[in-house]
């Protein structure tokens, strides 16, 4: 198992990055792909046409979002935190994801960059 953490900074309100985490339409708009998504602790999400599937654990309104994702039989919970910090014209987000199955590590490093971020990133800036 490995961890992965990343920095990216946003010219965008926290309102709106939270917008793109926790939104299902919102979600949908800057990844291109359906999303089942509900803004309430406990409830499960699926993204990508079910390639992420998981469960929300904790919400704080524009400022953090954690999230349980499922990797099939796998004991350690896997969980994903984003720290959205609000600076003067842009947020500053801190992502931190654990419990990587080794085998999909790479895979995830490279998704998180370019299919994740960059892309809400690209969605709120331009």
């Amino acid at each position: 198992m490995k961890d992965y953490k990343l920095y990216i900074k946003i010219k965008a309100s926290a309102e709106d990055i939270y917008a793109c985490l926790t939104n299902p339409l919102t979600i949908e708009l800057w990844s291109g792909y359906p999303a089942t998504m509900e803004d309430e602790v406990g409830t499960e999400f699926e993204l990508w046409d079910g390639d992420i599937t998981g469960k929300i654990l904790e919400l704080e309104p524009f400022s953090k979002v954690t999230q349980q994702w499922y990797f099939g039989e796998q004991e350690e919970e896997s969980v994903v935190t984003y720290k959205l910090h609000q600076e003067k014209n842009h947020v500053s987000v801190e992502l931190r994801h654990t419990n990587i199955p080794d085998e999909v590590f790479e895979e995830f490093r490279e998704g998180w960059e370019s299919n994740f971020l960059l892309p809400i990133k690209n969605y709120l800036e331009n």
